[in-house]
């Protein structure tokens, strides 16, 4: 078996969206097998790319350019479900950078098993949300995407605790709000499948969100900080948007992240 560093990058170096869920999710299963049978592997070290590989399409617009469409049509839906493979996709990379880029900071066996988890059950959405974009007659890569959604990644190489702030405590708590609209959204267009796929990515992202609420202010007890503050502060450096209600405070609750790390920020109308 690789170390997890080193498979953590081969996931990274692949482009292929189906070819590299497929390999994050065997490299998981060895991971799994591995921890089940008592053993503690080598998490090694090694060098992840600046950009993980990615395939020829979608095209990539800047996040005006993306076209807007209306979610209560055919068309909207299907924009609305390739958008979310997208996502999906670039948290597979997200979490497999994360336990890469940061193999100098010592953590206990628990934090690697926490995000070969989330990595695994993000391919397994990114292929959900496949499917019902080829049920629904289109395929990923069929419509333009976001572009900047690496962009959290580029700003916070060398921040780890930058990176815990902003990925999961921020762009993946986003989706505990909005996934619930979505869901509403398919259900009315008796669109069965979507539905299913979308009520299993929320009720796996909960624990997303919580493992970086967890290993954030594990940091920040390690190092003596404040935790809402530091959060606070994190932000403000790393995240270029604002943060809008309304804000899921049930589901961040459940994920370890109370009002006081995102209510004054909205507030601020950052």
């Amino acid at each position: 078996m690789k170390p997890l560093a080193e498979m953590a990058c081969d996931v990274l170096r692949t482009a292929d969206g189906r070819e590299k869920t497929a390999l994050s999710r065997h490299y998981a299963a060895q991971w799994r097998d591995a921890r089940a049978a008592g053993q503690t592997p080598d998490i090694g070290a090694a060098t992840p790319p600046d950009m993980p590989a990615r395939p020829d399409t979608p095209a990539l617009l800047e996040p005006r350019d993306v076209p807007v469409r209306k979610p209560g049509t055919p068309e909207g839906r299907i924009a609305m479900m390739h958008a979310v493979a997208h996502i999906e996709l670039n948290a597979v990379d997200l979490h497999w950078d994360l336990i890469a880029r940061f193999t100098d900071t010592r953590f206990p066996i628990g934090f690697y098993d926490d995000w070969v988890k989330a990595a695994d059950e993000e391919s397994k959405h990114f292929n959900l949300m496949c499917d019902c974009l080829e049920t629904a007659g289109s395929h990923y890569g069929a419509l333009p995407a976001h572009a900047g959604m690496w962009r959290a990644a580029s700003d916070t190489t060398a921040d780890l605790m930058g990176r815990l702030a902003v990925v999961p405590m921020v762009l993946e708590a986003r989706g505990l709000d909005v996934t619930p609209g979505m869901i509403k959204l398919f259900k009315q267009a008796k669109a069965h499948d979507a539905v299913a796929a979308l009520d299993e990515i929320y009720a796996d992202e909960v624990h997303h969100v919580a493992y970086g609420s967890k290993w954030f202010h594990y940091l920040c007890g390690r190092d003596g900080l404040d935790p809402t503050p530091t959060f606070h502060d994190l932000v403000g450096r790393y995240f270029h948007s604002t943060l809008r209600p309304p804000f899921n405070e049930e589901k961040r609750a459940e994920a370890g992240i109370p009002p006081d790390f995102y209510w004054p920020l909205a507030n601020q109308g950052r």
